[in-house]
């Protein structure tokens, strides 16, 4: 099950959901796609309404107004069949081609893969500092080692998913829960 939260992205969706679409194909991986409209007040809903016309594997949730991230979530995994849940954002700040290199690793036996943006293309001041201040602090309170908490690219077994209660801003905290939950956690490089 691919989840895709998604808020005004209207312009972007429909190329990310094709790039999903043959990345899956072209490994012959059977998949769901869940994209989850966060109340978007742009063309989103009529894009993802003609996008579901011509993709026989998209579903797509709709939520009545904007929620935040977290809500969007946990509506794309209460919805969720696959066996491994893949989160990814609708911005296009992740790379598709990333999806057959998280499942390998969750079939090595890891619970939840993280990925980790080592190459950001954010800027600097704004978006890469207060990034890597926010991980370290995350990671010396919890004590879960991670470079990128916020990477939004992940893969979980679906019965860790089904153990966590997500609301707030808990989905910048999945591995943390996870790791509470007894999870095997691993984090691996990708695109940004």
């Amino acid at each position: 099950s691919i989840i895709i939260p998604v808020f005004n992205e209207s312009e972007s969706i429909g190329y990310l959901l094709d790039e999903v679409k043959n990345v899956m194909k072209a490994d012959e991986l059977k998949f769901e796609l869940i994209v989850v409209n966060d109340g978007s007040k742009d063309n989103t809903s009529h894009v993802l309404e003609q996008l579901s016309l011509r993709i026989e594997e998209l579903m797509v949730i709709s939520l009545r107004k904007n929620y935040g991230q977290t809500a969007a979530m946990a509506a794309g995994f209460d919805n969720s069949n696959g066996e491994i849940v893949i989160t990814l954002d609708g911005d296009l700040q992740n790379d598709p081609n990333d999806i057959p290199k998280l499942i390998s690793h969750i079939n090595e036996g890891y619970d939840l893969i993280c990925g980790w943006r080592y190459n950001r293309k954010d800027k600097l001041i704004n978006r890469r500092i207060p990034s890597k201040i926010a991980n370290k602090l995350i990671a010396n309170v919890t004590g879960l080692k991670l470079h990128d908490y916020g990477c939004s690219l992940k893969a979980f077994k679906k019965e860790i998913i089904d153990d966590i209660n997500l609301y707030g801003e808990l989905h910048r905290f999945l591995p943390v829960l996870a790791n509470i939950e007894g999870a095997r956690i691993k984090e691996i490089k990708v695109n940004h």
